[in-house]
């Protein structure tokens, strides 16, 4: 997927309705993980990524800084991010507690 054709998103879109359930690719532009959770606002915000599994079964949810993610819209207005973590950076993170 070429991302440099996608509109970025602005600060004040970033809220956990617009960005939860956003796939999240990693540098080699493989899909990672699903955003689950949004946590406070701006930039001090929390993204929790639910990384691994199948079908959301067995996924590892880990906390990322929201500056940690770049959110845009694909041509069809679809939301994703992308990281330059890969999978197994973010597997090896610290599991999220709710």
């Amino acid at each position: 997927m070429d991302h440099s054709k996608h509109t970025p998103l602005h600060p004040e879109e970033l809220t956990a309705a617009t960005i939860n359930g956003a796939k999240v690719y990693g540098p080699d532009d493989h899909h990672i993980g699903d955003v689950s959770h949004f946590h406070g606002t701006g930039q001090n915000a929390q993204i929790v990524v639910d990384v691994g599994g199948f079908l959301g079964l067995g996924a590892k949810p880990v906390t990322l800084n929201v500056s940690s993610l770049n959110f845009m819209r694909d041509q069809n207005g679809k939301v994703h991010a992308t990281t330059v973590m890969t999978k197994d950076e973010l597997k090896s993170l610290p599991e999220h507690k709710h």
